[in-house]
């Protein structure tokens, strides 16, 4: 048994983990064996019992030759009580002594190095100082990895948080802009009707002037003080007879939506008559507030309910112009 192995052991780890990890890593080291068995430890078969893989052993008799000559001499050095007892396994490449062939397995995958030899000198065994010392700069390698693990966590976390604070900052923005340009338009409207308002009384006044002149200039009077009182309530009293002229049909550019959430809050916005209906749709997904979900839009009087294929169709088309209360309805 490895001394890796009897590391992980002596650590809590059971047999099948340890040497399926010590595998699976090559036998790099005890920290990538720790490594892939915390990113494995939820694998259905990581405690399956572990059957090591078939290769090509080292010390193994490469010979393929069935002569009795070798056999004979294998057997004479064996049986030889000069020949020295090979205690050890040596890499021609680095000289390291090595106890095991497992360990010299191990040691060919960390290093590439292939060429080994028996060796007739010991290994001697780790010390109690001296395995002390092994388990404790292994257990200081973990506590760094793991602090610079929760570094790399707490760097995340800091970007995670610089990104929400970002984006709601842009939120707040937009919404500021949205509330800034609906006052905007309401107060051109207003300005306009204002506009509107004086201009139809300019109107007025001047078809009453031009009808005192008209009446003036008709029965030969004069431009004086009473006679133009008198003129002025004829005229008056004449436009009051006469049907005034049909209005022309006004042409609204914008239509003002109250919409009615889900938990009885309201929402006001204007917008173009040429507007599509899921204009409205993505407004109120941003600015609800009761919560997410779908929905779709309906009136109550008359009462409509809209559909999906409504939401590509303009608001004037769809009867919403130049006001119209809409209340939402969950699908």
């Amino acid at each position: 048994m490895s001394s890796n192995l009897n590391i992980l052991l002596e650590m809590g780890f059971s047999e099948n983990r340890a040497k399926r990890a010590l595998t699976a890593t090559q036998y790099k080291g005890i920290q990538e064996a720790i490594d892939w068995i915390g990113a494995h430890e939820n694998d259905p078969s990581i405690d399956d019992p572990f059957v090591e893989p078939q290769g090509h052993k080292l010390c193994e008799d490469s010979s393929a030759d069935g002569g009795g000559s070798s056999n004979s001499e294998g057997q004479q050095s064996t049986n030889d009580p000069s020949q020295s007892e090979a205690k050890s396994l040596k890499c021609d490449d680095c000289g390291k002594l090595i106890k095991s062939t497992e360990e010299a397995e191990m040691h060919a995958a960390r290093t590439s190095h292939q060429n080994f030899s028996e060796s007739t000198e010991e290994v001697k065994p780790l010390t109690e100082d001296e395995r002390k010392q092994q388990m404790d700069r292994l257990q200081e390698k973990i506590k760094l990895r793991q602090q610079e693990k929760k570094a790399l966590e707490k760097k995340e976390a800091i970007e995670k948080e610089k990104l929400r604070r970002k984006q709601g900052k842009q939120l707040t923005n937009m919404k500021q802009q949205m509330e800034t340009d609906e006052l905007m338009k309401i107060a051109e409207q207003k300005r306009r009707e204002k506009l509107e308002d004086k201009l139809a009384r300019k109107k007025v006044k001047d078809q009453i002037a031009q009808d005192k002149a008209d009446r003036a200039a008709r029965f030969g009077k004069t431009a004086g003080t009473g006679d133009s009182s008198v003129a002025t309530d004829a005229a008056v009293s004449q436009q009051r007879k006469e049907p005034a002229p049909p209005a022309a049909k006004k042409e609204y550019n914008e239509a003002r939506i109250q919409i009615r959430l889900t938990d009885g809050t309201t929402l006001k916005q204007t917008f173009s008559a040429d507007e599509q209906l899921s204009a409205i749709r993505l407004y109120v997904e941003m600015n609800r507030s009761d919560g997410m979900g779908p929905f779709t839009f309906m009136t109550t009087f008359p009462r409509k309910v809209f559909t999906s294929e409504d939401m590509e169709t303009p608001l004037k088309e769809l009867g919403l112009i130049p006001s119209a209360v809409l209340v939402t309805k969950p699908l």
